[in-house]
């Protein structure tokens, strides 16, 4: 009795053990791949999804934050927290291969167990409805228009077509919805997105080049001043105000969530802290550039979301079709 069941226990399989054998399995996987048309996702794609992932509505909150702590202290925060943001997503990965874990659940349920495996997804899920909502708003500010302590700030659909039912904001955000998030979520493989990530970075970056083209321009002819260099901290109301910044900072750079499925995707998965390490700095700089320049533009009527600020007369040619693009 001793012996059959040493035995039984000797080619019993564990039951976590795959149905199909490991070589026997990747060679399904492969072929399932192949015959899908599926190839491995590039450096290129990686880096514009990831930048995606980093590059979100908090850029446009940057120059008031800036404005908040004073030139030189807010940007030495965004080059930290993007230093901050690389060596904890460097940490994640190494502690990823030590347990031997293909997603960021699984890393922290390696950590904390089962309970913080689902905090951990609670957390994900409430930021990236939070992040929806914030996206939200800036698209119904910029396509409908908004008001600002009482200041009308006309939208773009407003400008060109007048006020019309169809140029709402409930109209337009609804379209939105179902013309755009909802194709956009039905892709499976992260991959897939790499053309609108391109397009949303590139986007970006056509919106720090305007930026700072007209900051440069208005500092040539001397309308315009420089910026504060440090925080004016006159009463104990304008310090508390300084932690109002935090969370602006903070969430700039979040994309950890995202690193495990672009790892996953790559050709040569070894790629990853390359990937992370260019987008990252891409994101830096287009942060630091935004951050500066809109806050050498505006000054002191920076507004917590600074694409507000581009709705009147810039004082420069062309002003009204530098004010839509």
């Amino acid at each position: 009795m001793t012996i059959q069941s040493s035995v039984e226990r000797k080619y019993r399989k564990s039951p976590r053990a795959p149905l199909l054998p490991q070589a026997q399995s990747q060679n399904h996987d492969n072929l399932e791949a192949h015959e899908a048309g599926i190839d491995g996702a590039s450096f290129s794609g990686a880096v514009f999804n990831l930048s995606t992932t980093i590059v979100g509505a908090g850029i446009m909150a940057l120059p008031a934050t800036v404005k908040e702590l004073g030139l030189i202290p807010g940007l030495i925060m965004i080059v930290l927290v993007g230093w901050l943001t690389e060596s904890s997503i460097d940490m994640i990965m190494r502690f990823s291969r030590a347990s031997k874990s293909a997603t960021y659940s699984g890393v922290v349920a390696d950590a904390f167990g089962g309970a913080g495996r689902a905090l951990l997804q609670v957390c994900i899920v409430v930021n990236n409805l939070g992040m929806l909502v914030v996206y939200m708003i800036i698209i119904g500010d910029v396509l409908s228009g908004a008001w600002l302590n009482g200041v009308h700030h006309s939208g773009v659909t407003e400008e060109w077509f007048g006020q019309h039912w169809w140029t709402t904001r409930f109209t337009l955000l609804l379209l939105t919805t179902l013309f755009v998030f909802l194709p956009l979520i039905s892709f499976r493989r992260v991959d897939s997105l790499r053309y609108t990530s391109a397009l949303s970075v590139g986007l970006a970056i056509v919106f720090v080049v305007i930026t700072a083209g007209v900051a440069i321009v208005k500092t040539i002819d001397g309308s315009i001043s420089m910026p504060c260099l440090l925080p004016e901290i006159s009463k104990q109301a304008s310090f508390w105000k300084l932690f109002t910044t935090f969370p602006v900072l903070v969430t700039a750079y979040i994309c950890h969530h995202n690193i495990h499925p672009i790892e996953n995707e790559l050709k040569d998965p070894t790629q990853i802290k390359s990937i992370v390490r260019t987008s990252i700095t891409l994101c830096s700089t287009v942060y630091i550039t935004t951050s500066f320049f809109g806050l050498l533009l505006f000054g002191d009527r920076t507004l917590d979301d600074v694409l507000a600020n581009f709705d009147g007369d810039l004082g420069i040619p062309y002003s009204s079709l530098l004010d839509d693009v």
